[in-house]
Parts: C-alpha cells; sequence; structure tokens
C-alpha cells in the first residue's frame, strides 16, 4: 500500500493584516497629535461671532501675532523652502517687524505669489498698538489685512 503524501502548494498571496493593523495605530497616533500641534504665539483672541474671511488656497499665508505685553510675532505658514526662517520665535519691533514684512511681500511679488495678511491681536491689546501694526503694513505694501477673531 503506497502512502498518500499531503503536499500542501504555496499560497500566493499576500497576507495584508498586519499591514492594516499598523495603519490603524498610525491613523490613531496622528489622530491624537494632530490637535496638539499649535502654531504661533499663544494669544488670548477676543470671542466674536462674525462670518469667516475667504481664504485663497494659491496664496501664501502670513499672520502677524500681537501679544498682552504689546510684543509682536510673525509667522509665514508651512513653506518648502527650510533655508530661511520663516517664523520669528522671538519678539520682534515694530520697525523690525515692517522690514521683515517688506521683504517677505518684495521676495513674494518678484515670484508672482499673493501673500495674505491676518493679525492676531490678543483681547488685552489696546487698539493703539493694532493701528501702528496696521499702519506698519500699509508701509511694507500690504493692501488688505485680516483680523482674526475666536467664536464664541
Amino acid at each position: 500500500m503506497a502512502r498518500i503524501r499531503n503536499r500542501r502548494k504555496p499560497v500566493a498571496e499576500m497576507n495584508v493584516v498586519p499591514y492594516i493593523d499598523v495603519m490603524l495605530v498610525l491613523l490613531v497616533i496622528f489622530m491624537v497629535t494632530a490637535p496638539m500641534l499649535n502654531q504661533g504665539v499663544k494669544v488670548d483672541l477676543p470671542k466674536v461671532s462674525s462670518e469667516a474671511l475667504p481664504q485663497d488656497n494659491n496664496s501664501r499665508v502670513l499672520t502677524i501675532s500681537i501679544k498682552a505685553d504689546k510684543t509682536y510675532y510673525w509667522n509665514m505658514g508651512e513653506e518648502v523652502d527650510q533655508d530661511q526662517s520663516k517664523q520669528s520665535e522671538t519678539a520682534t519691533a515694530l520697525p523690525q517687524l515692517v522690514q521683515t514684512v517688506t521683504a517677505i511681500m518684495q521676495q513674494n511679488a518678484s515670484q508672482g505669489k499673493k501673500v495674505q495678511v491676518f493679525v492676531r491681536g490678543d483681547k488685552a491689546v489696546d487698539y493703539g498698538s493694532v493701528m501702528a501694526v496696521m499702519g506698519g503694513l500699509q508701509e511694507a505694501g500690504v493692501g488688505n489685512v485680516g483680523l482674526i477673531t475666536e467664536a464664541p
């Protein structure tokens, strides 16, 4: 009597279950850490009910932040170029801020790109400080400025 051998054929299909598990773990990690990523300076924005400003997705966004102690910061948003600093980590004086904004506007105008400028002012900052920044932005050649508030 001859022995019958059961030979298993190799399975040519790829087992994707471990890859799905890894993908789900990464998804959970990104979902948890994404709200924690906060760009810019901590500013206590005033709460005002207003409509959102239209944003042009093709333009770059420059955000000027004014803290309660009347210090100025700027943030150019996410850029592809990593060779230049696109954010001020330390407080900037108003004349230096105007020079920086002028350089940013000229650089983007030479590249043919639009820049949207937004001002984030702490609710404890007086009107004069915000108007000083607005005047400086006008000197720098900024035509339109948006004011950022927080929804109530």
